[in-house]
């Protein structure tokens, strides 16, 4: 079909006309032949062939070539010839459905159509290239006559493999040289590999952690679906196809949590064919910390006290490991118990029992779960507070065998250092508490209370107690005893007779009760003073005596209402106290009395009976009179003409009393000055009953009670008390610590301003910042006045400080009705301290220095003071720290005498250390000679030879042999001695295994090298008691290591030297500059355990020495004026401490 075919005819002579017949139709003699396009005649002439182009089914047919008939002939037909065109068949197909998908393992019919062929085409059938076998074949009609269409039939089992692969029909007939071929790519549906997760390195996994899973299968058609169940329950559905790999991944994201520990994690896969799915399961094992850390037990325990500890740590896998540390020391005295806990955990328990010593104090207690599977530690910190008694307590009390007078104020101060916490301190007296002291104070480890006292009669011989006491339940206690001299405590007048009568004798015994020292007992009546009276005594326990006197009167009318004085004087205290006792002498009633003889008598005269009687004489020879006056004598009282009294400084004062007395006599006045310090009385004079003391120029030294006494001889004196107000402008204080404040800038931290005025009448305040006056009602700023006396105080308070609107100068005005006075007040950032001022020596003795300064700002917050000096003879400076820390005057003991020594101070805070006073001014002291030192005595005349007996120089001759020999041996072994001292310093002066070697001045400079400091001031005193053992020698020598002494200083260098604490008694009183001294043990005093590990103890807070003793200076009474001694002296034995080491660690130097 569609090829060209020629039907060949040749007519020869063909008369007629030529033309063909197809099936019976005659095609026309045209050689063109109209009406068939694809049909034609050719050839040359007599040739008629008959072209068929494109030849076609329709063609296919017979066909005859007619010559027709003419005129000469005849007409003929060919012989037919038959066309047979041949049809290729068409494209073969399938007849099943080409887009539905085999399952792998299922045999399908497959057949397949070569349509309309002819003739009939053979079908071949091939799966991937290779020819199926068993193929039917057979034909059916096609769509046209004369078509066949052949069917071939085979059964095809799908395999996975198929999947993808070309299933081709061939089809093939004589019309091909070449099969035509059909494809259908197979779709074999097959189940998917079995899953596989990735990016899982293995079963455990930290808590916390996000996992990235990837889940893959392979293979499978379609590819397969995937989804991620945990425990059962899907978690993801998500997941990807890779064409090209062939293969189905899931990602999952995953944080995990203790809750996933255990977890069964599942993958599956899955597809249309998948009879189930096909799964991957892992069992999660996580890794998880414990959630919580919980320490329980008592973190508060009293030395020596055995403490369980408890530190739980909540469910974590895999259980953790407990570790306890104290400080930087484990505990290893644990029990661990385990348990299950949440989330298939363990929770973990771990009991640890330890007895607690001061040095544990303040140490953080950590209990450390350490994780071996996630490699991470949780630690629960807590501090510990050990508590221990306080190391020492002492008094600052005037001596026991100084006598004070009765009425004196004495203050008692108590002081304690040591203990944790600090001690709590109280006053007893004869063992009850005194409620009336006033609190303690507190300073860095040192605390105070004092006892304001006015000293009475039972304060003699008390015995006043101070103990400290904190929460170690463990009380010490310091007390002392007051002598108190006084007058009698009461006076009592007692009579014999119930009833006096005149003419009779009456016995009155006087008791004079408790005095001390003995007072003597005078008696009188009126202006008749007895001189004799039989006295006894008796004393009591605390030596106060008790005087009972015993007096004979024979009473008359006269002693009739008259009083007997009973006088108890003390003559040490110059003063005493009196009783009376009233006579009332049975007798007439009438106040006047005629006597026999003519006298009138008037009974118990008054200062009414005073005035001018008439005596009227009559008889026969007239009448005479006469005229008497009566001058009734009569004590003195006394009033004050005006109290208070006023007056502006520097003015006039005039102190008037006005007496009520007969008589008025001269000099019957006299003023006292009731103030504790002396001042100059004025003038005083006297004008009748009036007195007038008359002070100028009065300072404010005159303020104060004065007492006016009038005694006319007559009975008792009387006095009166006028108060002398001295009024003055106010007088601001002024010092370096009164001119600067510090706060934090950053707003949230207040400061307050203090201005402190004194001044008289009453004083107003006012504040100004950069010169503007401040509005006190702006929240910001706080005003608060208080009001002592004379003096005035005025606080400002600014709120949330801020560096940029408050660090000014504020400015406080003091204004009363006589002047004014201004201070500014700077308020900067804290900082260090500003130097100290005034610098001076106060005194000195052979051994000690007492110092005074005026504080400098503390840079806002607490300060301390520490004073450094050194003498000629020293390597380095030695530093001693002030206490307490606000002393202003403080006394450096233990010096050398007739030694100078330079010395200089500066405060330290928080922040930093400021430079020393005055400008870095050093203060050059001379201690005084040692006291009751003598010139050596002459040495004693031996007795000459010639005076002795023939044995006796015998005997000394032979003795002084022996002596001489001993000293050229002694020489002998001294030379070689020291012949081994020099080698060995040579070979480096260090003490080796227990050697010693000796180093004179001319070896500094090895000293110098051979220690690791490398300033010029070596080693302190502070570092030195350290450093050095059984210190016997002088603290400037430079012989650290001696051959020949015992008690020479030995060197260890801080690397190498580590002496065990050992117990002390806490009667230990503190340190001088070379030794220390010692109270006798007190068996029943606290004494230090053992601390059981070797080593130097650092506290972090020790001050760099021994807390001082504290003396009060004859110069003033209150606190601020104190002497504070750097040492102690007490009775008893001295000892030389071996090492600064043995102390209790609250009084070991520190390198500075």
């Amino acid at each position: 079909m569609g090829a060209t075919a020629v039907l060949k005819c040749e007519v020869l002579r063909a008369s007629g006309t030529v033309q063909w017949v197809k099936d019976g139709l005659l095609l026309g003699p045209q050689r063109s032949l109209p009406g068939f396009p694809r049909y034609s005649m050719i050839g040359k002439r007599g040739q008629y062939h008959l072209r068929i182009e494109n030849a076609q089914l329709e063609d296919d047919t017979f066909y005859e070539c007619q010559a027709g008939q003419s005129d000469i002939s005849d007409g003929i037909i060919s012989d037919a010839v038959w066309l047979n065109v041949l049809i290729p068949p068409s494209n073969p197909y399938f007849t099943m459905d080409v887009t539905a998908f085999w399952v792998a393992g299922e045999s399908y019919d497959v057949t397949c159509v070569a349509p309309d062929a002819k003739p009939e085409a053979e079908v071949f059938l091939y799966k991937d290239g290779v020819k199926l076998t068993g193929v039917k074949s057979f034909p059916v009609s096609g769509s046209k006559d004369k078509l066949l269409n052949t069917h071939a039939e085979v059964t095809v089992t799908a395999v996975s493999s198929d999947n993808g692969r070309l299933l081709a029909c061939y089809a093939k007939n004589a019309a091909l040289s070449k099969p035509v071929v059909t494809t259908v790519t197979m779709n074999v549906y097959y189940p998917p590999d079995a899953p596989l997760i990735v990016n899982l390195d293995g079963d455990e996994v930290r808590a916390g952690r996000t996992l990235m899973l990837e889940c893959v299968s392979g293979s499978g058609n379609p590819l397969a679906a995937l989804r991620w169940t945990k425990n059962g329950e899907i978690v993801s559905t998500t997941w990807e196809e890779d064409e090209f790999a062939r293969k189905s991944r899931s990602v999952l994201k995953m944080l995990m949590t203790p809750a996933d520990n255990q977890a069964e994690l599942s993958c599956e896969s899955f597809n249309v064919v998948s009879l189930s799915p096909l799964s991957i399961t892992h069992k999660i094992n996580v890794f998880f910390d414990p959630e919580e850390l919980t320490l329980s037990g008592s973190l508060e325990a009293i030395e020596g006290q055995e403490v369980v500890l408890s530190c739980y740590a909540a469910s974590s896998n895999p259980p953790v490991d407990i570790r306890w540390w104290l400080g930087y020391k484990e505990l290893n005295n644990t029990v661990f118990i385990r348990e299950e806990g949440d989330n298939g955990g363990m929770t973990t328990v771990s009991n640890v029992t330890h007895r607690f010593s001061r040095e544990d104090n303040g140490l953080m207690l950590n209990c450390e779960a350490f994780n071996k599977g996630t490699r991470f530690s949780k630690i629960e910190a807590a501090k510990i507070s050990v508590y221990y008694p306080p190391q020492k307590v002492w008094l600052d009390a005037p001596a026991q065998d100084v006598p004070l007078h009765a009425g004196t104020k004495v203050t008692l101060i108590c002081h304690s250092t040591g203990g944790n916490p600090t001690a709590t301190l109280t006053w007893l007296k004869n063992g009850k508490a005194v409620a009336h002291a006033p609190k303690q104070t507190s300073s860095d480890m040192a605390v105070a209370r004092e006892l304001h006292l006015v000293l009475t009669a039972s304060d003699n011989m008390a015995t006043y107690r101070c103990d400290a006491t904190n929460k170690a339940k463990k009380t010490i206690s310091a007390h002392t005893k007051l002598l108190v001299y006084f007058t009698a405590v009461s006076m009592k007048i007692t009579a014999q007779q119930e009833v006096l009568r005149q003419g009779e004798v009456l016995t009155l015994e006087c008791l004079a009760e408790s005095s001390n020292p003995t007072a003597n007992i005078f008696w009188s009546v009126g202006a008749v003073r007895f001189q004799k009276a039989e006295q006894t005594h008796s004393k009591d326990e605390s030596g106060a005596v008790t005087v009972n006197s015993t007096l004979l009167l024979n009473l008359t009318s006269q002693h009739h209402k008259q009083n007997v004085i009973c006088q108890a004087y003390n003559p040490v205290l110059e003063e005493g106290a009196n009783t009376y006792y009233q006579l009332n002498v049975l007798r007439d009633n009438l106040h006047h009395h005629w006597l026999e003889d003519g006298s009138l008598e008037i009974r118990n005269a008054t200062r009414r009976d005073a005035g001018l009687y008439t005596i009227k004489c009559e008889n026969e020879e007239g009448v005479s009179q006469t005229a008497i006056t009566l001058d009734v004598l009569y004590a003195c009282g006394v009033t004050a003409e005006k109290d208070p009294v006023f007056v502006n400084l520097g003015g006039i004062a005039d102190l008037i009393c006005v007496a009520d007395a007969n008589p008025i006599i001269s000099a019957m006045f006299s003023w006292k000055w009731l103030g504790e310090e002396e001042v100059e009385m004025g003038e005083e004079t006297q004008e009748d009953e009036s007195s007038l003391l008359t002070i100028s120029n009065v300072t404010r030294a005159h303020a104060g009670l004065y007492q006016c006494t009038a005694n006319n001889g007559i009975g008792l004196s009387a006095s009166v008390n006028v108060q002398l107000v001295v009024q003055f402008k106010p007088e601001l204080q002024k010092g370096p610590q009164w001119r600067k404040v510090a706060s934090r800038g950053d707003g949230t931290t207040s400061a307050e301003l203090v201005c402190r005025a004194e001044g008289i009448p009453r004083i107003d305040f006012s504040w100004e910042k950069k010169g503007v006056l401040l509005d006190l009602a702006n929240p910001r700023y706080e005003e608060k006045t208080v009001r002592e006396g004379s003096f005035h105080t005025s606080t400002l308070r600014v709120v949330n400080v801020s560096a940029v609107l408050d660090y000014a100068v504020f400015s406080c005005y003091a204004r009363n009705s006589l002047g004014e006075d201004k201070v500014d007040i700077q308020l900067v950032s804290t900082n260090h301290p500003d130097p100290p001022s005034m610098f001076r020596h106060v005194s000195s003795s052979h051994d000690s220095v007492t110092l005074e300064w005026i504080p400098g700002f503390n840079g806002g917050s607490q300060q301390k003071f520490r004073i450094r000096y050194q003498w000629d003879q020293s390597l380095s400076f030695q530093y001693v720290d002030v206490f307490p820390l606000d002393a202003t005057t403080f006394t450096v003991t233990g010096l050398q005498p007739v030694t100078s020594y330079n010395f200089s101070i500066n405060a330290l805070n928080a922040i930093g250390e400021s430079d020393y006073a005055d400008n870095n001014a050093i203060l050059t002291i001379t201690t005084m000679d040692r006291p009751g030192s003598e010139e050596d005595s002459p040495p004693e005349v031996p007795q000459s030879p010639s005076e002795l007996p023939t044995y006796m120089t015998a005997i000394f001759t032979f003795v002084i042999g022996v002596v001489l020999a001993l000293n050229l041996l002694g020489c002998f072994l001294g030379l070689r001695w020291k012949r081994k001292c020099e080698q060995r310093r040579a070979g480096g002066g260090s003490v080796v295994d227990g050697q010693k070697s000796e180093l004179d001045g001319s070896s500094q400079s090895s000293v110098r090298n051979s220690n690791k400091y490398e300033s010029g001031e070596k080693i302190n005193t502070a570092a030195q008691r350290t450093l050095l053992i059984d210190s016997g020698s002088e603290t400037e020598s430079h012989v650290y290591e001696s051959c020949t002494t015992e008690d020479s200083h030995y060197y260890y260098h801080p690397t190498e030297y580590r002496p065990t604490l050992r117990p002390l008694p806490e009667e230990r009183r503190g340190l001088g500059v070379h030794h220390v001294a010692h109270l006798p043990v007190n068996p029943d005093s606290h004494v230090y355990e053992d601390v059981t590990e070797a080593g130097v103890y650092r506290d972090t807070v020790a001050p760099a020495l021994p807390f001082p003793n504290h003396e009060l200076t004859q110069q003033r009474s209150d606190w601020r004026s104190m002497t504070y001694r750097q040492g102690f002296s007490r009775a008893g034995p001295s000892v030389d401490v071996q090492a600064q080491s043995d102390l209790p660690f609250e009084l070991r130097g520190e390198l500075v």
